[in-house]
């Protein structure tokens, strides 16, 4: 008997935006929660769900489908094992739009009876109202990487995360529409935290640390998770406490997600690097950025990842890990070498990376005792990050002062001190 295909599955899939592929992802991921294992499902498992040629998923697997779509498997048009297949009559054959519109309105209806029996249907919370949220999450992240550090930036994603979970409240939803928002939620909240740290707000940034490490438990989503624990070591990082930089970056490179993703595994180690250099663990450092660099050329390009990855890792961050990691070693030279590599590849939107770079290059220059490229390189730091970005602000004072350490009575001393009394007044 040929198979049935299975046009209700078909149908919640349209309806819900599923491709074969990212259902397969959404269902793997709810093994891995189930059973602790990832889940091997691919875009050819679904197909062979939708042409009928997999009546009856194994249990495991069905009870993962279950929770994506938070219908049971029967209601997804499955059939359990000796149990005979509905046999279409002619008419549905003959009219496959209208079979789907009632499949799609039966499917609806039972989420809504199943979700509140005896009650009208609430509202329903679906993947648009996400999208809607994650757009405007772009531009927060757009605006971070202009500015950087600043507080309106950091309630603006704080105000974000409310959102996600006052949205959780507002209606039924899919088991992916929550998880979806828990992440989103998680991922503005992650934002704040980088905001706080980036400008040197600490006690603020661990509280939203702790609300977002929540949020990503909740979601299950091993990018979200691996972006928080990420920026937790870099936190420690900048707050002088290499021991814990390294155990929380730790947390984040040994999810399986660094296994599956080279890009993931490069950044990770990457920042691994940038806390050895911080130790003055030297070979370490330089074993950690080799392998930083050969696990970024083998990742695909083409591979889906989230957007505040693909908003800011590349070669050029990359080598920025590097150069702040051979500064703290004191191996000025490579550091160097680094910077000139980061600017020359870094987007044009990363101002505020910009601005890091190029005081870390008149560091580099000024500590092997070119003090006239060291103030040059210094002063092409715009006013704007130079007064407004805790970061870039701390490390030009610390660079005026390790240049009138260096030459007291030169004149390069006081063309700096010249253009910083620029500074002062533009602000």
């Amino acid at each position: 008997m040929d198979a049935i295909r299975n046009t209700v599955l078909e149908a919640w899939m349209t309806e819900h935006g599923y491709s074969s592929n990212s259902l397969a992802d959404a269902v793997n991921r709810a093994v891995e929660q189930l059973t602790g294992h990832v889940g091997g499902l691919d875009g050819s498992s679904v197909r062979a769900w939708k042409a009928g040629r997999v009546a009856w998923p194994k249990s495991a697997t069905r009870t993962a489908l279950e929770d994506v779509t938070g219908l049971p498997a029967v209601a997804l048009g499955f059939v359990p094992r000796g149990r005979p297949s509905p046999t279409p009559a002619p008419s549905q054959q003959e009219e496959p739009d209208m079979k789907r519109r009632t499949l799609v309105g039966g499917i609806a209806a039972a989420a809504a009876a199943a979700a509140t029996p005896g009650t009208a249907s609430p509202r329903r919370i679906g993947m648009s109202d996400v999208n809607r949220l994650n757009k405007r999450f772009t531009e927060i992240i757009a605006s971070d990487h202009r500015h950087g550090g600043q507080l309106g930036i950091e309630e603006r994603a704080a105000a974000l995360a409310d959102e996600a979970l006052n949205l959780q409240n507002a209606g039924s939803a899919t088991q992916r529409v929550r998880s979806s928002l828990y992440a989103s939620g998680a991922a503005f909240r992650s934002s704040a935290m980088w905001a706080a740290i980036d400008g040197r707000r600490y006690d603020v940034a661990k509280a939203h640390m702790r609300e977002a490490q929540a949020l990503a438990e909740m979601s299950g989503d091993q990018a979200i998770k691996f972006r928080i624990w990420s920026h937790a070591g870099t936190m420690y990082r900048h707050m002088g406490r290499p021991t814990d930089a390294c155990a929380a970056n730790d947390v984040a490179r040994n999810l399986h997600l660094t296994r599956r993703d080279p890009l993931f595994a490069s950044l990770g180690l990457a920042r691994q690097g940038a806390i050895h250099g911080t130790a003055q663990n030297r070979a370490d450092t330089r074993r950690a950025f080799e392998q930083a660099q050969d696990a970024m050329l083998r990742a695909d390009p083409a591979d889906h990842r989230p957007v505040w990855l693909l908003a800011f890792y590349d070669q050029a961050e990359l080598d920025s890990l590097a150069l702040s990691a051979y500064l703290a070693l004191g191996d000025y030279p490579t550091a160097e070498y680094h910077a000139h590599r980061c600017l020359s590849s870094l987007r044009p939107h990363m101002v505020r990376s910009r601005a890091i770079t190029t005081t870390r290059l008149a560091h580099a220059l000024l500590a092997q005792g070119a003090a006239e490229a060291a103030t040059a390189t210094a002063m092409k730091v715009p006013a704007d990050a130079a007064t407004r970005h805790a970061r870039v602000s701390r490390m030009l004072q610390e660079f005026g002062a390790a240049l009138r350490a260096t030459a007291p009575l030169s004149t390069t001393v006081q063309t700096w001190t010249e253009h910083t009394t620029t500074w002062r007044t533009a602000a």
